[in-house]
């Protein structure tokens, strides 16, 4: 096992994972705190958190005979030629979250780690396996925590002290008995960078979030309107938000991607809000195939592209893509249209 361990760790580095470890599947206290979220309510309208109950944290109950998990990263920071943050003080240009500006990460690791399970296959045979990338109840930051992969910081995202917080995660689930790593040691000591950037406020206590108040839920997961109370603090956020990686001392260790899947793709990284709010719902199906962005739809993204224009600058242009969709066919569309608009009369009636 100690040599099939090793052999593991190299072949998953030549599919492109940058880290490998292995860890056994107790989670309890991360169960307990699991729990503690959910009946504060901090999940929002995302039911699938609570409907799993305990298999969230109990992986065996998701894969019968599972004895280790086997948790890999990879980098998905695309290079760009400036500071992705400056993007946050361009109101007229559209920010998308570093992790959605090229292909849909979930297929591109799930094959990998299918990849990887065939080589683990063909070397020692049928074993019991299965992969899972983010879709599945898994926690697998508390997994890739303990695999020894990184720590999982006040932000709650997972930070790696040599690569900072710009990768994603899958797991392969087994019934191997490997040999386990030791767990990440904490290093976030005293510093309150991500709570103290966060633009709405929704870090509400170190390793906290409420999700219901966080702009990667409320342009996300959410389908309804946006609450009004947000809106202005969206700013040009129109897909996730990064601020608290952004802004954390630890990412500027962080590693340039080599995965070319992750580069950005249709200009996502540099265009103007009123560009893609002039797209036609054919046009964002098609430049939008294959990747993550959309799976909330056309409707949903042009709600939060509506509300990044009523935060933007009040020029022709802008104003001009709002009036174009002021009687959009969407009800949803129309109500941020309009609460966009009214922000932009205001702004007038105040100079």
């Amino acid at each position: 096992m100690q040599e099939l361990s090793g052999l593991i760790r190299d072949w998953a580095e030549e599919l492109g994972f940058r880290q490998t470890g292995i860890t056994a599947p107790d989670l309890g206290e991360d169960e307990e705190h699991l729990t503690r979220w959910l009946q504060q309510g901090y999940h929002g309208d995302m039911g699938y958190m609570a409907r799993h109950g305990t298999m969230r944290s109990r992986p065996a109950e998701l894969l019968p005979g599972t004895l280790r998990v086997i948790s890999v990263r990879m980098d998905y920071l695309p290079g760009e030629s400036g500071n992705p943050a400056d993007l946050l003080e361009q109101p007229e240009q559209a920010y998308i979250s570093r992790y959605a500006l090229g292909r849909d990460y979930h297929k591109i690791i799930r094959r990998r780690l299918q990849q990887l399970a065939d080589r683990i296959s063909d070397h020692i045979g049928e074993f019991g396996c299965r992969g899972f990338v983010d879709s599945a109840p898994v926690l697998e930051k508390a997994l890739a925590r303990n695999a020894g992969l990184g720590w999982i910081g006040k932000h709650t995202n997972l930070i790696n002290k040599r690569e900072g917080s710009w990768f994603f995660i899958g797991e392969l689930l087994t019934d191997l008995p490997l040999p386990i790593d030791e767990p990440a040691g904490n290093h976030c000591g005293t510093c309150t960078a991500c709570i103290d950037v966060c633009p709405t406020k929704a870090i509400v206590a170190p390793y906290q979030v409420d999700a219901r108040r966080c702009i990667s839920y409320l342009t996300i997961e959410m389908r309804e309107s946006i609450p009004e109370e947000f809106r202005k603090a969206i700013g040009n956020r129109i897909y996730g938000c990064d601020d608290c990686q952004l802004f954390c001392p630890w990412n500027k260790f962080a590693s340039v991607t080599r995965e070319p899947d992750f580069a950005p793709r249709h200009s996502l990284d540099s265009i103007s809000l009123a560009e893609l709010f002039s797209w036609t719902e054919a046009e964002w199906l098609e430049r939008m195939a294959g990747s993550a962005i959309r799976r909330i739809g056309f409707e949903a993204w042009s709600r939060n592209v509506a509300v990044a224009l009523g935060n933007a600058p009040t020029t022709a242009a802008v104003l001009d893509a709002l009036e174009a969709r002021r009687n959009d066919a969407s009800a949803l569309v129309k109500e941020h249209v309009e609460w966009a608009l009214l922000q932009h009369r205001q702004k007038h009636s105040a100079d």
